[in-house]
């Protein structure tokens, strides 16, 4: 789209003038053969390994992710009955980070970071909200369908953008806004349509509740993003691979101390025992799932990371919006979740919703006046 000319012009002279000022439009062929060229450039600027892991990072962001949706449906529509195991599954895998990052102190330059007190205890604050977050996402998939279940969780965009506007001074504009109002819209469709997708052993107000945990884990979820970011900018002042794995380490591990703790307190390690005993499947189904869970979840994560520190928020983000409707439809196929006209109709909405936010990520009009990136 062309600029508007800041001054006005007269007819004759003044008018050919200003079509010599105003570029030549290019056609729809030249804008893909521009488009090819800068693929072509960004490819040739990095090396082969760099996407490499790019494209492990990803795929590992679309299959390890919705993978762990399914099975955290699937412990509890199988007989599993406890949210703090599966809040503790989420946490449990600190250990597969650790592995990757003391390799980059042994092969690289890179030297671990000083454990300030400051540093230290924002690691247990968001090791703290990490467990809290795990936990009513537990309580979600316990009573919905992984498809809607995942479908609720999109919102965590909405509080990423407000709480990244509020505490980091990240931009916001009109698209953000935008996508802000249409994510909002299909949370909405999706509860007027409760009654097509409620399991029939769950009551109205577990579903409600259900409904509001997930809300409320993808807002903690935001606030977590929020808040690390402000740790990188405060404490950290800078990123690197190996200062990202190194929060990711702490923070999963804190997590793990905290879930593990009300674990113990509710007896639930105990209870894993009758659980097995009495799970569709049998006991090596049972373990299956919970250890299949602690890796995938750990997998999702590390392929965010590495998206992240590899590429951009807007790969991220065009990954995420691939993975909602992934999980949905595997929902789906694999477990039979029920899926109505208005249930697609919100899985559209939400896409397009996903839409605006990437495009969002580009500059444009901001509302801000500062920002900071992550």
């Amino acid at each position: 789209m062309h600029q508007p000319l800041l001054h006005s012009v007269t007819v004759g002279e003044g008018m050919e003038e200003a079509m010599e000022e105003i570029p030549p439009s290019k056609s729809f062929n030249e804008q893909i053969s521009d488009y090819k060229k800068m693929i072509f450039n960004a490819y040739n600027n990095k090396p082969t390994s760099h996407w490499i892991l790019l494209l492990v990072s990803s795929l590992a962001m679309l299959i390890a992710f919705p993978a762990s949706s399914l099975l955290s449906r699937l412990y509890f529509s199988n007989g599993g009955k406890s949210k703090w195991i599966i809040s503790w599954v989420s946490a449990a895998g600190w250990p597969i980070p650790l592995l990757i990052l003391l390799p980059t102190y042994l092969f690289t330059k890179a030297t671990p970071t000083p454990l300030t007190f400051n540093l230290t205890l924002s690691y247990i604050s968001l090791g703290f909200l990490s467990a809290a977050d795990n936990l009513m996402y537990a309580y979600a998939y316990a009573y919905l369908p992984a498809s809607t279940a995942s479908l609720l969780a999109s919102t965590v965009l909405i509080f990423s953008a407000i709480f990244g506007f509020f505490i980091v001074k990240n931009q916001i504009n009109l698209s953000t806004i935008n996508s802000i109002v249409v994510i909002t819209a299909a949370m909405a469709i999706i509860a007027l349509d409760s009654d097509s997708d409620r399991f029939s052993y769950v009551t109205n107000t577990q579903y409600a509740l259900g409904f509001m945990w997930d809300v409320l884990g993808s807002a903690l979820h935001g606030l977590i993003f929020a808040l690390s970011e402000l740790v990188f900018i405060k404490l950290l002042q800078g990123r690197s691979f190996h200062v990202v794995l190194e929060q990711q380490v702490m923070v999963s591990f804190f997590a793990f101390v905290f879930t593990t703790i009300g674990v113990v307190v509710n007896n639930d390690f105990h209870s894993m025992r009758v659980e097995s005993e009495t799970f569709i499947g049998g006991v090596s189904a049972y373990y299956n799932v919970i250890i299949w869970g602690i890796i995938t979840f750990q997998l999702g994560v590390l392929g965010s990371t590495g998206v992240l520190y590899l590429s951009s928020t807007v790969l991220a983000g065009v990954l995420n919006s691939i993975r909602v409707p992934l999980t949905s439809f595997a929902a789906v196929i694999l477990m039979n979740d029920p899926m109505s006209g208005l249930k697609i109709l919100s899985l559209v909405v939400t896409f397009w919703g996903f839409v605006c936010y990437i495009y969002a990520s580009y500059p444009v009009t901001p509302i801000s006046t500062s920002s900071t990136s992550f």
